[in-house]
């Protein structure tokens, strides 16, 4: 099993669940529609990995595209810490399914399609959590709570009610606007920050 560091602790998730259309500028990049409920979708265990891919399938590999989110760790069913996550989407496959009102696990569960720095303690409960994600040094991605659909508790609420989350859980809370291809060589750093001040970070380096 694929595992995670929380709070200091190796853990290897059941699941990672993530939520969809999550931020109106998001949505707009993309054409989507406003859902009238909450949209969430799964990975497996399987879907953990540490290398940024920027293409993936053989043997005509598929560019991947980033998607840098709010991920929260899930303790005793509570959130319990923070972390940088990466959803990392075949675009072209997912809007192929999409089309054809298909699921879109092909494009989104895929080995090694969810990155993540380690997660840490949540700050204050009134602490304004938000993301960075920079690229090659610019700023290309910028987020908060503020400007969720659903907020992090609301999500959690919404999981509850259908599934049980088991300690490690991931949660995956959708993307702010910016997405885009991974390119080959970038380097890509992800920050949390609380009241704008750095809580946790990673970088890669796309292969």
């Amino acid at each position: 099993m694929n595992t995670v560091t929380i709070n200091g602790q190796l853990l290897a998730p059941s699941k990672i669940l993530c939520v969809g259309r999550n931020y109106a500028a998001h949505i707009e990049e993309l054409g989507n529609e406003v859902p009238e409920q909450m949209v969430v979708f799964m990975k497996p265990n399987s879907a953990i990995g540490q290398t940024l891919q920027a293409e993936f399938g053989t043997p005509q590999p598929e560019p991947l595209h980033f998607e840098g989110e709010l991920a929260f760790a899930v303790i005793g069913g509570e959130l319990a810490a923070v972390g940088f996550g990466l959803d990392l989407t075949r675009r072209e496959l997912q809007n192929r399914l999409k089309a054809r009102g298909l699921p879109w696990e092909r494009a989104k569960a895929f080995d090694g399609a969810a990155l993540f720095s380690e997660f840490v303690p949540l700050p204050a409960p009134d602490a304004l959590l938000g993301l960075e994600l920079r690229i090659n040094g610019a700023l290309r991605q910028q987020g908060d709570s503020r400007l969720m659909l659903s907020s992090p508790a609301a999500v959690l609420r919404e999981l509850r009610s259908f599934t049980r989350l088991s300690d490690g859980d991931i949660i995956m809370t959708g993307t702010p606007a910016g997405v885009g291809p991974v390119r080959a060589g970038a380097t890509f750093i992800g920050r949390i920050l609380a009241d704008g001040n750095t809580l946790v970070e990673a970088s890669w380096q796309a292969r």
